[in-house]
């Protein structure tokens, strides 16, 4: 009986600065230098990861293949085929930690059904980076995604996860398009209750990070740091 492979949940840097182990442990250098098949969400980002990640050997004689939200099942199906033989894998994501907010989740998912052994790596999330610094409940939490992107539907988002920060204690986690991250920002303020507790945390782990809480009262009196094309989480909390 064949002996299936195993899928490694690979993590990368949530920014383009610094070596790579700078957040990430050593443990991961051993497994990426292991494998020569990867499933990736973006191939021109996770051939420059790889070769900063020192692999040991050349990037171009990797067997290489995407998976984005643009992928059909029957694609995703054929990508656990070497799996199913007995090959190991490594599936990276763009940015930070994959199946998490990422389309990684549907091969993990293909995996559990099939047998197949899937073993996450240690790596920075922004979500749960955020959450840490942020001072808001990290007992109980949840994260939402996107919100609508028309400004009615966005605000009934907001006051939908607004009512369950305040009533639940939950903190709700949520993130936006960069280059709407102003207009979300705006409309926070317009339509949060003065006393509600917001995390903005920008450019996690890259050296001009920002993460602050206050309440929205206390945003609306402070300068407001320029958001806008930088990756952000926003939270909201009691």
């Amino acid at each position: 009986m064949t002996v299936k492979g195993t899928l490694y949940m690979i993590p990368c840097p949530i920014g383009e600065n610094g070596d790579p182990y700078d957040v990430l442990p050593m443990h991961n250098r051993e497994v990426i230098r292991s494998l020569d098949y990867f499933v990736v969400e973006n191939a021109r980002t996770a051939r420059r990861f790889l070769s900063r990640a020192g692999i040991g050997r050349p990037v171009a004689e990797l067997e290489m293949a995407e998976l984005n939200e643009h992928t059909p099942q029957q694609e995703v199906e054929k990508l656990i085929v070497p799996l199913l033989a007995g090959r190991d894998a490594g599936m990276v994501s763009e940015a930070g930690v994959p199946g998490v907010a990422d389309p990684g989740a549907d091969l993990a998912a293909l995996c559990h059904r099939h047998g197949i052994r899937v073993v996450p790596l240690v790596g920075p999330s922004s979500i749960l980076l955020a959450l840490m610094a942020s001072g808001l409940n990290g007992q109980s939490f949840a994260f939402n995604g996107y919100l609508p992107v028309k400004p009615p539907e966005r605000a009934r988002a907001i006051r939908h996860y607004e009512r369950r920060a305040l009533t639940e204690g939950q903190s709700q986690i949520f993130i936006e398009a960069p280059y709407r991250n102003a207009k979300l920002l705006e409309q926070l303020f317009s339509v949060c209750q003065a006393e509600t507790r917001l995390t903005v945390a920008v450019d996690l782990s890259e050296p001009n990070e920002f993460i602050r809480t206050a309440t929205i009262r206390e945003w609306k009196g402070m300068a407001c740091p320029q958001i806008n094309k930088r990756p952000a989480i926003f939270i909201l909390g009691k």
